[in-house]
């Protein structure tokens, strides 16, 4: 039977995968924490998630705040004890022109936001979820954590870290009742897409994978990982000896134009 999630907090909830979940989750009976640094874009997607019935919090605040982040979702789930939370906030970065190295700090900042935003979401919900003994903890990585992109090396070694971390505490966590699910996206129509110049096979719209995640999420699945077709070519080229792999991964160059910097 699928699980009704009745009070979700999502990150990332202004844009793209985040705001289509919020959209999707938004019904009478439940409470959404939503957060997010687009003031207008955030309050855009919490009246639209009130019009469907929902009871909305927001809160604009940048994922590596660590000390912000525990004190509003501790707060939060003070009032509304969590039942799903979705750690989705991230951004992408790719090679610099001409496919020379990333630029000077864009490891650190793909970490800062990617890892470390994604570990500041889910730490404060840890130990409150633990005794409770129920919930579910998703963390959204990206196919490119299943299989390293050339183009794109810190950003898949984030969504890489994501996806461990993910594996680790569903281990850890499913003798207390609550479940963790790792979710692995492949191209999804959105501002970070669009950034992203070069082949995006398969590319699906990000109301179609919030639809998926809202369907594995109440499933209880430990993995939602899509497209089916993209992630099987990935898996496969894993099997690979190491420079073949590479050659596979040759069609798929691409380049990632630089986002706000924020």
């Amino acid at each position: 039977m699928a699980r009704a999630y009745r009070v979700i907090v999502l990150t990332g909830a202004s844009g793209g995968i985040g705001r289509a979940l919020a959209l999707g989750y938004a019904a009478s009976g439940v409470t959404l924490g939503l957060v997010g640094r687009d003031a207008a874009r955030l309050g855009e997607v919490a009246e639209r998630c009130r019009a469907a019935g929902a009871s909305v919090e927001t809160a604009l605040l940048d994922v590596r705040d660590r000390a912000g982040m525990a004190a509003w979702l501790g707060a939060f789930d003070a009032r509304h004890p969590v039942d799903l939370l979705i750690a989705n906030a991230g951004v992408s970065a790719g090679l610099g022109p001409d496919r020379s190295a990333e630029a000077e700090g864009v490891s650190e900042r793909l970490a800062a936001i990617n890892y470390m935003g994604m570990v500041n979401t889910v730490e404060p919900l840890l130990e409150p979820m633990r005794r409770r003994g129920r919930g579910r903890i998703a963390l959204v990585s990206s196919i490119a954590g299943l299989r390293p992109y050339p183009d794109m090396p810190s950003y898949s070694a984030t969504k890489a870290a994501v996806r461990a971390y993910g594996v680790a505490l569903r281990g850890w966590l499913k003798p207390f009742g609550v479940g963790v699910t790792v979710i692995m996206p492949g191209f999804v129509t959105s501002p970070m897409s669009a950034r992203h110049k070069g082949p995006k096979p398969f590319e699906i719209s990000a109301r179609k994978a919030a639809r998926i995640i809202i369907r594995g999420l109440g499933a209880g699945r430990a993995t939602i990982a899509f497209p089916f077709l993209l992630v099987l070519g990935l898996q496969a080229s894993k099997l690979l000896p190491g420079g073949l792999s590479d050659v596979f991964m040759r069609p798929y160059q691409a380049t990632v134009e630089p986002d706000d910097g924020r």
